[in-house]
């Protein structure tokens, strides 16, 4: 239960329960459930089902499809953390004898390895996992339908290999090493590799009639780590606070902020669709607003997490049909809806504690060349350099220690910014990049590549 201060306004909880009310309708799903998660705690869950009087709650298991990619991502990177393996390591330095041992782990996290989507064979989804017992039955005779690290394509099998990798590394099943290192420390104790009662049952709805049959509940074998995984709205909403913030006992805020970053190369129709691809996350753009997560889909079973970080809302939908709503636009629409109806409140400003003189003195309005730049001192300690005409390159920037400034995001991002001062102390001129920033546009006497006219400004003759 939530605490009448976490509480949503009546308005806004009955705009998430239409929401979710039409998409199960539409979508005709037998049964629908979300949640809501701000300030990393739910604030709001729903559900809608076909069966009178058996509305599914926040405990009942649905199966989440390739959210458990997102989990054996998260093993992948503790595994890193703890210096057992390095993202750019090929495969065949811990798991030799794959045949597709040149491709990286971080390739295979960021589905860039150039591997087929699917296995080869019967529709591994709907068949035992018997029928692929080793590495090579999910790889087939041309695992490779790709360059190495040209471009994003999904993979399926590229997620097996790294399940694959986690028990070699660890020396124990996938299952095991995810209760002990994931689940268990955060509590997501209904999260399960077999459904456990309560749980939702498989449905295919007739594309044409209103009728349906179960779907098979296959277990999936050494594909298991790419989409075996069953759990509920309360465990995802759990799990979408520690993919915002981090949790030392299981990954750093660090770490899963670099799963949130985009890391495998973008097609033009992703581009176009605003989908990008980092560590196990899906990046996307819905309503003007950047989302993060992932989305799922077995036979049966349709789902979504998705996280705005901006406005520190997530949302979780799971359905229990092969087909149906679309799982994303739904938890993106009920991200819009709380956080168009009841904003973020920001924390009041404070100003900083103490003045560094030499932080000071960087401040305000530089040139680069004849473009206007602002630079600002915040209360986190951080430069940030943006345009004054609202359009070009921007970044913050953090101390490094020795005088200078690291840039922690776009064109700038890891280049760092040097102020360059005079005999007396007076800071002449900003380097960043080679790039020189002068307090005046073109400041005679100021070391700007190329020279300065030395007749300086002047009218048309």
């Amino acid at each position: 239960m939530t605490s009448p201060q976490e509480e949503l306004l009546s308005g806004t909880r009955r705009a998430l329960l239409h929401r979710i009310a039409v998409a199960q309708r539409e979508g005709r799903a037998p049964s629908l459930v979300a949640a809501v998660v701000r300030g990393g705690k739910t604030v709001w869950s729903g559900a809608r089902t076909s069966v009178e009087g058996e509305v599914p709650d926040n405990d009942v298991q649905y199966r989440i499809g390739s959210i458990t990619k997102t989990f054996t991502a998260v093993l992948v990177l503790r595994l890193r953390d703890e210096g057992l393996l390095d993202l750019a390591d090929p495969l065949e330095k811990h798991l030799p004898g794959t045949g597709v041992g040149a491709v990286t782990v971080v390739d295979l996290l960021a589905h860039r390895a150039g591997l087929a989507a699917e296995t080869p064979g019967p529709w591994w989804e709907r068949t035992p996992g018997s029928l692929r017992p080793e590495l090579v039955d999910v790889l087939g005779e041309r695992p490779l339908v790709h360059p190495v690290g040209r471009r994003f394509h999904y993979s399926n099998p590229g997620y097996a290999l790294l399940g694959a990798l986690v028990e070699k590394v660890r020396g124990a099943p996938w299952e095991d090493v995810l209760r002990r290192e994931v689940l268990d420390p955060l509590g997501l104790h209904r999260t399960t590799a077999e459904p456990v009662a309560p749980h939702a049952g498989g449905w295919a709805v007739h594309p044409w009639a209103d009728v349906m049959q179960p779907e098979p509940l296959e277990n999936l074998g050494v594909m298991a780590p790419a989409g075996q995984l069953w759990s509920t709205t309360d465990d995802l909403a759990r799990f979408a606070a520690f993919l915002a913030a981090g949790d030392e006992r299981v990954l750093s805020a660090e770490s899963v902020r670099e799963m949130r970053t985009p890391a495998a190369p973008s097609e033009a129709a992703d581009v176009a669709d605003g989908y990008a691809y980092g560590l196990g996350l899906e990046l996307r753009h819905q309503h003007g607003r950047a989302l993060v997560g992932h989305t799922g889909s077995l036979p049966g079973f349709l789902a979504c997490l998705t996280m705005g970080l901006a406005d520190d809302v997530s949302a979780v939908v799971l359905a229990n049909c092969t087909s149906g709503p679309a799982p994303f636009t739904v938890a993106a629409d009920l991200v819009r809806i709380v956080a168009e109806a009841e904003p973020r409140i920001p924390a009041p400003w404070r100003p900083l504690r103490e003045a560094d003189s030499a932080e000071l003195d960087l401040v305000g309005q530089w040139y680069w060349g004849t473009y206007a730049f602002g630079l600002r001192l915040s209360v986190d300690g951080l430069l940030a350099l943006e345009p004054l005409s609202g359009k070009g390159r921007r970044s913050r920037f953090r101390p490094d220690g020795d005088g200078g400034w690291v840039g922690l995001e776009g064109y700038y991002a890891g280049e760092v910014l040097k102020p360059v001062r005079r005999s007396d102390g007076t800071v002449s001129h900003l380097d960043l990049g080679s790039f020189v920033f002068t307090r005046q546009p073109y400041e005679k006497g100021s070391p700007v590549p190329g020279g300065v006219d030395a007749e300086g400004w002047r009218g048309i003759p």
